[in-house]
């Protein structure tokens, strides 16, 4: 299909900035004026700068080009490839922000003997939300979701016993209790939504789930730690 294989190759020449259209549409292999129509309405959409024979796209609007590559049946890995992790971390800070959540990125720490990180750490008292942002998601396979969701609660778990840290400038390192929650974030929805109380969230449905999660906290899995007094 002719617009799958723009955005592909929209995705793979603007990953590191503007791209000539001329090039986009080479690499596409798409004629002049069929590319141009649909440079025009995805600009109309917002997803694309069209300006002076460049197309250039920021990280909102490439991830959303790539979940479209995919529903039009472009292959999972072959579009996450094209995408990298700072989009999907820039996109999971923006989200957390808007629902009043205080953010780091690529939190370091030690515990229970070993060094870990989690991708996107979000703080709004008395909820942690800790995300780890997957590159790709294939879907169905339980053995790979559990291995997912058990890393991330382990990561997590660990995270919450190195707390307080002063080596760990973290709003929640100054409450006297915190409940934290592990999020597995992937590029689209697979067939499973949970495994074991961890949420497996496509990144554009991010945004949603924190306005929901109040509601339904209750069922998600938590690691809650009482800090007491500092």
């Amino acid at each position: 299909m002719i617009e799958r294989e723009l955005l592909i190759s929209i995705l793979k020449l603007t990953k590191n900035g503007p791209a000539k259209q001329e090039n986009i549409n080479l690499d596409a292999k798409c004629p002049s004026a069929i590319a141009s129509k649909l440079l025009n309405r995805m600009q109309a959409e917002g997803l694309v700068q069209a300006i002076d024979g460049f197309v250039e796209a920021d990280a909102d609007a490439r991830l959303k080009m790539a979940v479209h590559a995919v529903e039009l049946g472009a292959d999972i890995q072959r579009v996450s490839d094209l995408l990298c992790w700072q989009e999907f971390e820039a996109i999971a800070a923006v989200a957390l922000e808007a629902n009043g959540y205080a953010v780091s990125k690529n939190v370091r720490f030690k515990g229970a003997g070993r060094r870990w990180e989690i991708d996107v750490v979000g703080c709004r008292k008395p909820r942690v939300v800790c995300i780890d942002c997957k590159h790709y998601h294939r879907g169905v396979y339980f053995a790979g979701l559990r291995r997912m969701a058990e890393e991330q609660v382990e990561r997590v778990e660990a995270f919450a016993e190195a707390l307080p840290s002063g080596a760990l400038h973290l709003e929640c390192g100054r409450w006297d209790r915190a409940e934290f929650y592990p999020v597995i974030l992937t590029l689209i929805s697979g067939s499973a939504k949970f495994h074991e109380g961890v949420p497996l969230v496509p990144v554009l449905q991010l945004q949603d789930f924190l306005t929901q999660m109040p509601v339904y906290s209750g069922s998600l899995r938590c690691v809650s730690r009482v800090f007491g007094h500092l």
